[in-house]
C-alpha cells in the first residue's frame, strides 16, 4: 500500500523591508505624555495612597512611582532596539494581510493622509492637552478611591478625544518622520553606489 503525502506550500508575495523600522517617533511621544500623565497624577497618587486608601508611606510611593517610569523606558527602549535590529538584519517580510489593500493607494496619498493626520489630530490634541491630562488625573483619583459617583461623563469625553487624537497625531507624525529618513537613506545609497 503506497501512500502519498502532498504538501501544498502557499508562497506570500513578499516586500522588502524598511529601515529604519515605523515606531520610534511614536514610542517616543507616547513615552513623554505617560511621564507627564504619571508626573502630575503623583501628587494625588501620594495622597491616595498614603492616607486615604492605604497607609503608605509617601516616599514609598514615589518610589514605586519613579520605578514604574524606569522600568516602562527600559520596556520602550528595549522594544525599539529589538524593532530596529529586526529591520536592519531582515531583508524581506511576510506581507501582510491589509498591506495587499494598502497598496492600491498611492503612496503620495499616504504621505498626505499622514500629514493631516497630524496637523489635525496634533491641533485637537494641543487644545486638549490641560483638559485631557486633568480630567485623567481626576478619573484616576475617581477609580482609586472606587466613587463611580464622581467620574464625570464631561472627564471622560475629554480623556477619550485627547488621548485619540494624541495617538493619531504621534502615529501619522512617526510614518512621516520614518519615510523621510528612508527616502533620504535611499538617496544616499544611490549616490554613493559605484557607477559602472
Amino acid at each position: 500500500m503506497e501512500t502519498t503525502v502532498t504538501t501544498r506550500t502557499k508562497k506570500r508575495p513578499r516586500r522588502e523591508g524598511g529601515f529604519p523600522a515605523y515606531g520610534p517617533v511614536d514610542a517616543a511621544l507616547g513615552y513623554w505624555l505617560f511621564y507627564v500623565v504619571v508626573d502630575r497624577a503623583t501628587p494625588t497618587v501620594v495622597d491616595l495612597f498614603a492616607g486615604r486608601v492605604l497607609e503608605l508611606s509617601p516616599s514609598l510611593v514615589r518610589l514605586g512611582l519613579a520605578a514604574l517610569l524606569w522600568f516602562v523606558l527600559a520596556v520602550t527602549l528595549l522594544d525599539q532596539l529589538r524593532t530596529q535590529f529586526d529591520a536592519l538584519t531582515r531583508r524581506s517580510v511576510p506581507e501582510r494581510d491589509w498591506w495587499s489593500v494598502s497598496r492600491l493607494v498611492p503612496d503620495q496619498y499616504w504621505m498626505l493622509a499622514y500629514g493631516l493626520g497630524t496637523v489635525l489630530a496634533g491641533a485637537t490634541a494641543l487644545v486638549t492637552f490641560e483638559v485631557g491630562t486633568a480630567a485623567a488625573v481626576t478619573l484616576i483619583e475617581s477609580v482609586a478611591t472606587v466613587d463611580v459617583a464622581a467620574i464625570s461623563l464631561l472627564d471622560v469625553v475629554a480623556v477619550v478625544v485627547f488621548f485619540v487624537s494624541f495617538a493619531v497625531a504621534s502615529f501619522s507624525l512617526d510614518r512621516l518622520a520614518i519615510r523621510a529618513i528612508r527616502v533620504l537613506l535611499a538617496g544616499e545609497r544611490v549616490s554613493t553606489a559605484p557607477k559602472r
